[in-house]
């Protein structure tokens, strides 16, 4: 999945991880806030689902499911539109949605548990727990810790592993290969990566002895009674009120796809309901007591939902700046209040948010089957501009409308470029059959068949047509998570002779690995 903002963030000084214990001094009075609107939380709730119809109207997304609390209570589930466009059936509080990258939120959760009832620490090293884990810079690998992982700074590149999920690798492949990925610098940068946060919660389930998806049930969706939610896409897909994915193409939402995130699971593969959610959410906001028992330590849960790096800088002296804690969202309201939020999204068709406004006690959930357009962040920006103002204070949905196309931008370096005129020829087909290998990919082959050459990839294998486009220069159009429609990209073979001896993948040559040799 791609992030929402693609932002590398440099800062100058970093306060460090910290053990459960610490206590960082000086914290910003709360008197300084601006006051809550009268009735603000009143006018938002009797406002709501006149906001969700309208904004589903506006972004054509089909189907959502929305859930509030106060203080420990849920006061809003509701469920709006059809679950899948092709049948009537509606969107209710039970139904079951794929919530993409709020599973990040989620895992830290699980994660916070975990290291409170003492199987490790924040900032422990992950090679304690996963020793055959390998990073291209050993110092890193031997000391970057859990919470470096869960807040993206270990220096691993932006979307790291992702490329090798889209081609059909599992997760101990994918893990495999992280050493191979060049690092940028350790602790100051921040690079938004699905699978560097999958790597601190198999360490943390390591820690514990546990599968990752048997350690969430165990420590969290049980003892919550969160009864329809996993981190297994099959428990997704057998849920009988389920959201059906849908993607937007030519214009419109479609049900058109898949999308099994077992892989990245604990970033991205978590399924659930608003129901479910609202009682994570109190959790949250009660500083880790559920039902009047401790289940989370507050100086554990602490350092998850505060700043440890700038991931969103402002652009001037006039601007704020976003931050990133533990797997999630640390920002500041206009009225100087702490919110806390996370954004999930498949472009093959899920959009999903939620917002914390933690020192007013209120939560807000919005789980849509649309991919992301900016629907559901829209609803909870404008939900809680009223509860703290009294009205909205813009257009939220134009705004991330804007900052969500790009998602939708194909790729490739052929994108846009008008065919040859007068191309060279493509060689005989023997020229380029056969196997090739690549260390961080694995083997590609070549092949032949009734419509032509075509190029596999990955262990299911991922099959691209291979379209002449000039000589030896061939165009794929792949489509995939992160390869939208019409994304077009180059396959250029080294001729060696009147043989082939490798081949370069444009699309996949992010961090410069897609080159295999016969």
């Amino acid at each position: 999945m791609r992030p929402f903002l693609l932002v590398v963030a440099l800062i100058a000084a970093f306060p460090g991880a910290g053990r459960a214990q610490d206590v960082l001094p000086g914290p910003t009075p709360a008197s300084d806030v601006s006051p809550m609107a009268p009735m603000g939380l009143e006018t938002a709730l009797a406002g709501l689902p006149r906001l969700v119809e309208s904004t589903m109207v506006r972004s054509g997304v089909p189907g959502m499911a929305v859930a509030v609390v106060r203080e420990g209570e849920v006061v809003f589930r509701q469920g709006f539109g059809r679950r899948d466009i092709r049948l009537p059936d509606p969107v209710t509080p039970e139904t079951v949605f794929q919530i993409a990258s709020v599973s990040k939120s989620i895992s830290a959760t699980v994660a916070a548990i975990t290291i409170s009832d003492g199987a490790l620490h924040w900032d422990d090293p992950v090679s304690d727990y996963l020793p055959d884990l390998q990073l291209s810079d050993s110092y890193v690998g031997a000391h970057a810790t859990v919470g470096d992982f869960f807040a993206h700074r270990t220096g691993l590149p932006f979307a790291a592993g992702d490329d090798l999920e889209d081609i059909g690798h599992d997760r101990d492949q994918i893990l495999d290969r992280l050493g191979q990925l060049p690092l940028d610098p350790f602790r100051v940068t921040y690079h938004y990566a699905n699978m560097g946060l999958t790597t601190g919660a198999e360490a943390v389930a390591a820690a514990a002895g546990r599968d990752w998806a048997d350690l969430a049930q165990e420590k969290l969706f049980g003892p919550l009674g969160m009864t329809a939610t996993s981190y297994r896409h099959a428990d997704a897909m057998a849920a009988g009120n389920r959201a059906v994915l849908h993607a937007y193409e030519h214009g419109m939402f479609q049900p058109l796809y898949d999308r099994d995130a077992d892989a990245q699971a604990p970033a991205g593969g978590v399924s659930s309901t608003v129901d479910d959610l609202a009682k994570w959410m109190i959790l949250l906001l009660a500083d880790g007591q559920w039902q009047g028992m401790p289940l989370i330590d507050p100086a554990v849960l602490h350092p998850a939902m505060r700043m440890q790096i700038v991931n969103s800088p402002g652009r001037g002296a006039n601007d704020r700046s976003g931050a990133y804690g533990y797997g999630f969202n640390v920002e500041t309201t206009a009225g100087g209040r702490p919110i806390r939020n996370h954004s999930g999204g498949f472009i093959k068709g899920a959009g999903t948010h939620f917002k914390l406004l933690t020192d007013a006690g209120i939560g807000i959930v919005v789980l849509s089957n649309g991919a992301p357009v900016g629907a559901v962040e829209s609803i909870a920006a404008e939900f809680m501009d009223v509860v703290q103002f009294g009205r909205s204070t813009r257009d939220w949905l134009t705004g991330y409308e804007s900052l969500m196309a790009p998602m939708f931008d194909p790729v490739g370096d052929l994108v846009g470029q008008a065919a040859p005129q007068d191309p060279a020829p493509a060689g005989p087909a023997s020229r380029y059959l056969g196997s090739y290998d690549n260390a961080y990919f694995g083997p590609a082959e070549v092949v032949e068949g009734p419509e032509g050459l075509a190029l596999l990839l990955g262990p299911r294998p991922l099959r691209l047509a291979l379209q002449p486009w000039d000589g030896d220069r061939f165009a794929v159009a792949p489509l995939g998570e992160n390869q939208p429609l019409g994304s077009l990209s180059s396959v250029t073979f080294t001729i060696e002779g009147d043989l082939a001896t490798a081949l370069h993948v444009q699309y996949l040559d992010a961090n410069g690995l897609a080159h295999w040799r016969r």
